[in-house]
């Protein structure tokens, strides 16, 4: 129903509503190992040095090409295709087409624990979390629905940018299913000079599978460093290097990160959704999840559910 008194004053323009804060941006800012959702739309530029930081990161370019710089190798991204990496591998743009320039630049942010907690992708995960780079097949995205998810981003609304993240694991799915184009191989698969830099990535891969496939068993040190035949001591040590976060910080992260997944399935009880995130107590669990995200499990499910 439109306003009378909005109405009857030319000139007058509604405001847009304020956007929805979400609860989880304490989370997304204690460290570099993970980073916030996010999707920009941008002029292709030169990076001046390379960066990293906490996500799998998607690029598209609607025209032209750029040149990619990833810890020592590199590769060369071309228009109209979706290319996804791990982000906490040192890249750097280095060099652009003149077609760049008529056209624009499309990067969705994903933070990595939120990919690492999607199921059934196996060797599409093994293959970001090892360093490579990789192209999905037309079929699985177009430029349409990546302008629509920047849309419901920038609409401020929690809920629609949750439905982003969850057809975007919808579109992982599918390009475990499909396949992808290899623009550059992961480390565990490429012999040369990255080999080297790759055989401890190879390790912590093992590690993160582990703690993801078993989040709610007890996971120690000792036993996360037995599946990969290290000393407890230089396998954390070198979990920590590889994913900038310790080990026992990591493991609590997952949890969190599944028991908010459960929390949207509201026949579980919230002593049923500690239980199968792996807390070993609902006074722990509230503790920590009250920690990250500024309220109790209640108020998100209640939040959620009311809209």
């Amino acid at each position: 129903m439109i306003d009378e008194k909005t109405a009857a004053r030319p000139g007058v323009r509604e405001k847009a509503p304020r956007p929805t804060p979400r609860s989880d941006r304490s989370f997304y800012s204690s460290g570099k190992a993970f980073g916030r959702f996010g999707i920009r739309s941008f002029a292709p530029q030169v990076m001046a040095e390379a960066h990293s930081h906490g996500h799998i990161e998607f690029n598209w370019l609607t025209h032209g090409t750029m040149d990619y710089m990833f810890d020592g190798g590199s590769a060369t991204v071309g228009a109209g295709r979706l290319v996804a990496f791990w982000a906490g591998i040192p890249h750097q743009t280095t060099g652009l087409s003149p077609e760049t320039a008529e056209g624009r630049q499309l990067n969705i942010y994903l933070p990595m624990d939120a990919f690492l907690e999607m199921p059934q992708l196996g060797l599409l995960t093994e293959t970001l979390m090892g360093g490579g780079v990789i192209q999905l097949n037309p079929d699985c995205i177009g430029l349409e629905t990546l302008e629509r998810w920047h849309q419901d981003y920038r609409s401020g609304n929690a809920l629609r940018t949750d439905i982003v993240r969850a057809e975007i694991g919808t579109m992982f799915r599918r390009a475990a299913i499909t396949g992808w184009d290899t623009l550059l191989p992961a480390w565990v698969e490429k012999t040369g000079p990255r080999t080297r830099t790759g055989s401890p990535v190879r390790y912590v891969v093992r590690m993160v599978r582990h703690i993801v496939e078993n989040i709610s068993d007890p996971l120690s040190a000792e036993d996360i460093a037995r599946v990969v035949g290290l000393h407890p001591n230089y396998a954390t040590n070198l979990f920590t290097k590889v994913m900038h976060i310790s080990v026992q910080k990591f493991v609590t992260r997952m949890r969190l990160i599944r028991a908010r997944s459960l929390l949207f399935d509201g026949s579980l009880s919230i002593a049923n959704v500690a239980f199968q995130a792996g807390f070993v107590s609902q006074t722990q669990f509230y503790e920590h999840f009250r920690k990250a995200y500024g309220m109790t499990p209640s108020q998100m499910r209640k939040d959620t559910i009311e809209g």
